[in-house]
Parts: structure tokens; sequence; C-alpha cells
């Protein structure tokens, strides 16, 4: 008896083991894909099919430095496969680098909310902070682009 207890208990932790790599793939990929419709509505103020509003592209600003935040915890070990990860393997054999690239993209994200007033600045912030994206996922992106 004592057994099959032990083992349900080590398959119950196995269970939740993938649940909470699952867990946090799900959660970096719901982000992304939030960062990507920020994106895409700062490129549609750009090329002039929505309106400049300030508002809503310091909000944008502002929901990358958030994500870039929240991305900090979001590449534990446990999560390298699984989920249908894009996630290379180059953040986890250069973490520090990644992290720091993390960090760089939530400051400039927050400097880039502060300074955006008008169609120059968003296009001058929308430079800097797209290129933070750029490397980031030439590098630790895999599979798509």
């Amino acid at each position: 008896m004592t057994r099959i207890v032990l083992a349900v208990s080590a398959l119950a932790i196995g269970v939740t083991a993938v649940s909470a790599q699952l867990d946090v793939i799900a959660q970096r990929k719901a982000l992304m894909k939030q960062d990507g419709d920020r994106s895409k509505l700062l490129a549609s103020m750009i090329r002039g099919d929505a309106p400049f509003d300030a508002a809503k592209a310091k909000a944008a600003f502002a929901g990358f430095a958030e994500v870039a935040e929240k991305s900090l915890t979001l590449f534990p070990d446990n999560s390298k496969t699984g989920g249908d990860t894009t996630a290379h393997s180059r953040i986890w054999e250069n973490k520090a680098d990644f992290d720091a690239r993390l960090a760089k993209f939530g400051a400039d994200s927050k400097a880039a909310e502060a300074s955006v007033n008008d169609l120059a600045s968003l296009k001058a912030a929308v430079a800097v902070v797209g290129k933070n994206c750029s490397e980031c996922h030439e590098l630790y992106r895999a599979g798509k682009g």
C-alpha cells in the first residue's frame, strides 16, 4: 500500500511540474502576443492607417515595460521545451545577457512612454524599442523569426 501511495504521489508531482512548465510557457506566449498587438497599433499610427493617439501610444509603451518586467520570471530552467515554445536554448546558455536585454527593453519602453507626444517622437521611440525586439528575437527566438 505504501508503494502505491508513493507511486501516486510521484506521478502527481510529475504532472504538477509539467503543468507548471506549460503554464509559464503559455504566460510568456500570451505576453508576447500582447506586445505584438501593441506593435501593430503603433505601426498603424506611424503608417497613417490610424490617427496618432498619444494616450494609446503611451499605454503601448507602458505595456511593453510591464511585459519586460514580468518576463524576467517566465524563463525558468524547466521551461526550455514543451508548449510549442519558440524560446531558443541560447536563453539558458546566456541567461545574464537575455535578462539584461529584457531590462534594457523595459527601460527603453519606460523612456518612450515618457517622451511620446507627437508622431515624430513616436517614430523615434518605436525605432529604439523596436531595435530591442528585433535583436532579442534574432538571438533568442527559435523557429519563427
